[in-house]
């Protein structure tokens, strides 16, 4: 099991490590984790370390009731955002959050990221969604748990595999995947299609969304049992 452990440290670590190198996080903003379902324990990075100070041996291993497993140093603070989410999409393995200027603009704004073209259509099956906001009572109490459960709400009707992004009402983005790797992609395209709608509303405020057959026909040529982009 220790074994386990130490892989999902590492899984963790290299994961983190490249998000930093996106160039989407700065100083200690943001975080990815990792999940081992069959261990029940997920791996993230630790609270307030910045990216280029991080070790593997600095990564925080809990259990999915937030107990420490493994490692000497306090999970991040969105620990409990993060099994909120990977508690609940079990499609997904790993959850990232950053700061993205352009995503985080639009969460603040309280402005959803309407699917105006084709790029944002390839990734997302929808418009990629912004929380309400959190009451003074839940900022108050258990204020992480309640970011999560705030997200899970906002998908209720949602498919949260089809639109694997989330807009945090005055806060900023998660995104998550099968694999680290997809679940960054997620968060880097997020904040690419923020900065074309963004410039594409400057252009043009009255700027219609993609039409529904458009918007279907690129997304399950990617997606789906009838995808064919790319190389089989």
């Amino acid at each position: 099991m220790t074994r386990g452990y130490k892989k999902l440290q590492r899984e963790a670590y290299l994961a983190n490590k490249k998000l930093h190198s996106t160039g989407l996080v700065k100083f200690s903003f943001g975080n990815v984790s990792v999940v081992d379902r069959s261990l029940q324990v997920m791996a993230i990075k630790p609270s307030g370390v910045a990216y280029t100070e991080l070790n593997e041996s600095d990564i925080v291993v809990v259990d999915f009731n937030g107990k420490i497993i493994r490692g000497s140093l306090r999970p991040s603070s969105d620990t409990p955002t993060h099994l909120a989410i990977l508690k609940h999409f079990l499609h997904a393995s790993s959850v990232v959050h950053t700061h993205s200027p352009i995503a985080t603009a639009f969460a603040q704004a309280g402005v959803a990221l309407k699917c105006l073209g084709t790029t944002h259509a390839d990734y997302f099956e929808g418009d990629v969604p912004v929380t309400r906001r959190l009451s003074d009572k839940e900022i108050k109490s258990s204020y992480e748990k309640n970011t999560g459960r705030v997200i899970l709400e906002t998908f209720n009707s949602k498919d949260s595999k089809a639109i694997p992004a989330v807009l945090v009402h005055s806060h900023g983005p998660f995104t998550w995947g099968a694999n680290w790797s997809a679940a960054i992609e997620n968060a880097q395209a997020l904040e690419y299609c923020a900065h074309i709608a963004l410039q594409a509303l400057k252009i043009n405020p009255k700027t219609l969304k993609i039409s529904k057959t458009l918007h279907n026909k690129h997304f399950s040529r990617k997606h789906g049992p009838h995808s064919y982009y790319g190389q089989l």
